[in-house]
């Protein structure tokens, strides 16, 4: 089978120069197997030829086709022959394989391949396909199936592209010539392989003679030396890419490049003014800014960053910081400035740059200085107090009036006005304390007790006579120095327990003294009974000397039966000058104890009940006769109860039940249609089998009596009966009843009171009852009245009524 690709010759001129080696083949041919063999057949081979060495055919099994071919008329793309093919129209060729229907067909009779789509290289550079030969009746193969390729050739129909778009760099300012700033990268989607459509190069359109940029590599470096960012920070390139190496016809694509210059430090700081001047008031307090002064640095970010410091007449007085957001220097405060002292200073301030770099020392030093004059205003100060802080003492019991110590303050000002002095009264609420007004002396105002308040803290206010509104505060501490003038007493309020087999010398309590004054020497407490009690024969008083004392039983076998409670009178004395006594009161509980003396019960004793009977047993006892008591209360109130009548009396005012008959019922809730006096009504016989608020559909379960004579007379009957009966029907008739509606009360239809005077004003019964009106009238009153006209007016419709009930 030959592969024969003629029409691409005379059609594709840029392959002309690869096909001239080939042309004396005429064509490209694959020789198949068969076709081999019948060419031996007929080919007699002499000797000379057999020895001479045969030139090879081409072996040539793939295609060629230009991309982007913008033809009327499909593209030949080459032929496919086979030896076998005698051209009597017996052999059909056949083409499979990628894209062989929708883009490339074969002539089944010449075996002509032609593309009938536009290719593009970009999107597939080849398709693999099969060619076959095979009869045209039979559709045996007559040569073996064969692969191929049909490569699309390239042309140059892509201009290089930036894929990151669009460019951001940045390079120190004052940097060497050459310098590398970014490398830029554009791609050909063409064929790198085939000719120079995917050759880029590189130009600068923009941006001299700034930078330059390596045509091969994209590198941009910088073209001219110490380029300064405070001239000029920020350059804007325009760099090209060209196909075809650069050549005339070649595509081209640009993109920009913005360069940044970054900083160095390469400023050295400087002040703009190398003296100020600011004034202040003497009152300024301290830690306040006195004023802020800067160095401008042309650099930027920590190139521009600054350290302040004081280098003449102001340490001590003056400290000075870098405010971290506009690199200021803050001039601060550190001492109260006084002008009657010094009304003027003089300050040296340096500033440097932080951060220096070494590789620009040698423009200079970075620093600067300037000097700063501070000048001091005078104001109107309040008054000063010679001592911040004044200390007094005084007795509790010094009488009112006594004086206790001197303030003192003065003007600071050169006018030296008078002072007048008070008490901030918020310090002395209970006005204890006077201060006079011109001396400033302090006094006693009110009896002092060292027990409510040992130590008064005042505050003082000095106030100008020419200018009220300037106030000084001074503070005074007054301490009150203790008396003996409170006796001592027990520290706790004692609960003394006496157990009833107490023996004779056992310590029941120890007490202790508490003193309200205090002792320099510390407090030392006396304990004895009174004179009154010692001679008593149940307690004695041990002194520990130790501010303590022991409570002693004389005896033994104490009874609470003869006396519960003890009180034991004590008297204590302080060592104070002069000593101070009192007399306390201790109280003892007569218990009873169990063998390790622990108090199990104390008070009175139960005498009516046994010795052995516990707590737990009487509330057990004492619930059980409450339960008993509320029982009889409640058979005695039932029993009352059945002693009323449960008839009702004809001449009581029986109400009647009005039920609404379209009322679907609301379940246990539904408690407005019952009314008890249905269950009291002994006049109305009921029917057991009939139900009054539906109709039955199947018979009841159980036997009832057919006739009325046979029901008892309920008024004969008891009550409980006459109820019990009269549920127990109802409730048959409930069970048995499928078509019921769910109620859980008891609903009542034909029951209209026994007590009424105008007896039943219900119609159901009206039919089966003799009635002396006369409807007749009813005929006379038109057409919406003829239905009860009918129904009352003459004795055949009551007839027919009655037969229909």
């Amino acid at each position: 089978m030959r592969w024969c690709d003629s029409g691409s010759l005379g059609r594709a001129g840029t392959l002309l120069a690869l096909l001239l080696p080939l042309w004396e083949l005429g064509c490209w041919g694959l020789i198949s197997a068969s076709g081999g063999q019948n060419q031996a057949q007929h080919t007699t081979v002499g000797p000379w030829e057999m020895l001479r060495r045969h030139k090879r055919s081409w072996v040539w099994n793939q295609f060629f086709v230009l991309e982007e071919y913008t033809g009327e008329e499909p593209l030949y793309v080459g032929k496919l022959h086979s030896d076998v093919d005698k051209g009597d129209g017996k052999v059909k060729y056949v083409l499979s394989g990628e894209g062989s229907t929708s883009i490339f067909t074969i002539d089944e009779n010449t075996g002509d391949i032609h593309a009938t789509k536009r290719l593009d290289r970009e999107e597939q550079a080849y398709y693999t396909l099969q060619a076959q030969a095979v009869d045209r009746i039979t559709n045996i193969p007559v040569e073996p199936r064969s692969e191929f390729l049909v490569k699309v050739q390239d042309i140059n129909d892509n201009e290089p592209k930036f894929m990151d778009g669009h460019y951001m760099a940045g390079v120190p300012e004052m940097s060497a010539l050459g310098t590398m700033v970014v490398q830029v990268a554009a791609t050909d989607a063409d064929d790198p392989t085939y000719g120079n459509s995917a050759r880029v190069v590189y130009s600068i359109i923009s941006g001299q003679p700034y930078f330059s940029v390596e045509p091969k590599t994209g590198i941009i470096r910088t073209a001219l030396p110490n380029m300064d960012r405070e001239v000029k920070d920020q350059y804007v390139l325009v760099i090209q890419a060209k196909d075809m190496v650069g050549q005339m016809g070649g595509l081209s694509g640009t993109t920009s490049v913005t360069i940044t210059l970054t900083d160095v430090n390469d400023n050295p700081p400087h002040f703009s003014r190398k003296n100020y001047q600011y004034t202040v008031l003497e009152s300024l307090p301290v830690a306040s800014v006195v004023a802020r002064v800067k160095a401008v640095d042309a650099d930027i970010g920590p190139n521009a960053e600054m350290e302040y410091r004081i280098i003449e007449d102001g340490p001590g007085l003056f400290n000075i910081t870098t405010d971290e957001d506009t690199q200021e220097g803050v001039i601060i405060l550190q001492k109260s400035l006084d002008f009657e002292t010094k009304n003027s200073f003089n300050v040296r301030i340096k500033a440097t740059n932080r951060n220096i770099d070494p590789a620009f020392v040698h423009l200079g030093s970075f620093s600067d200085t300037t000097s700063v004059k501070v000048t001091v205003k005078d104001v109107n100060e309040s008054p000063v107090f010679s001592a911040q802080l004044s200390r007094m003492v005084i007795s509790e019991d010094a009488r009112v009036g006594t004086s206790i110590g001197r303030v003192s303050a003065h003007d600071p000002d050169t006018s030296n006005s008078a002072i007048r002095y008070s008490i901030d009264r918020n310090t002395d609420l209970e006005r204890i304390f006077n201060v006079d007004a011109l001396s400033g002396v302090i006094s006693t105002a009110k009896p002092l007790d060292r027990e409510v308040n040992s130590v008064h803290n005042l505050t003082i206010l000095a106030m100008e006579s020419q200018d009220p509104t300037k106030i000084g505060k001074g503070f005074v501490a007054i301490t009150v120095l203790d008396i003996n003038d409170n006796a001592p007493v027990f520290a706790i309020a004692y609960e003394t327990l006496l157990c009833e087999n107490a023996a004779p010398g056992q310590v029941i309590q120890t007490i202790s003294a508490v003193d309200k004054d205090e002792s320099p020497s510390g407090h030392l407490f006396y304990f004895a009974l009174p004179a009154s009690v010692v001679s008593n024969s149940n307690f004695t008083l041990r002194d520990n000397k130790d501010n303590t004392a022991s409570i002693v039983t004389k005896r033994g076998g104490f009874r609470r039966q003869e006396q519960m409670l003890y009180r034991l009178p004590v008297l204590i004395v302080d060592n104070g000058s002069p000593a101070l006594s009192s007399t306390n009161t201790l109280s003892v509980n007569v218990c009873d104890c169990d063998s390790d003396g622990v108090a199990q019960s104390c008070g009175a004793m139960p005498y009516t009940l046994p010795a052995g009977l516990s707590t737990g047993a009487l509330v057990a006892i004492l619930g059980c006769i409450i339960t008993l008591l509320v029982m009889v209360l409640m058979i005695m109130s039932m029993r009352q109860r059945k002693k009323e009548p449960l008839i009702l009396e004809e001449e009581r005012d029986v109400r009647e039940n009005i039920v609404r008959y379209d009322d679907e019922g609301g379940g246990e809730e539904d408690t407005e249609a019952f009314d008890m006096v249905a269950l009291r009504n002994l006049n109305v016989i009921r029917d057991p089998k009939v139900r009054r608020d539906v109709i039955p559909d199947t018979h009841t379960f159980f036997p009832y009596p057919t006739s009325s004579s046979s029901q008892p007379v309920h008024k004969t009957l008891p009550d409980n009966v006459v109820f019990r009966k009269f549920i127990w029907d109802r409730l048959k008739d409930a069970d048995v009843e499928p078509s019921a509606p769910p109620y859980d009360s008891l609903q009542t239809y034909t029951f209209e009171g026994s007590g009424s005077v105008a007896e039943s004003l219900s119609s159901l019964e009206s039919l089966s009852t003799d009635s002396e009106q006369n409807y007749d009238y009813l005929s006379t009153w038109g057409p919406r009245f003829k239905k009860l006209a009918d129904l009352y007016g003459n004795s055949d419709s009551n007839s027919n009524g009655n037969s229909m009930s």
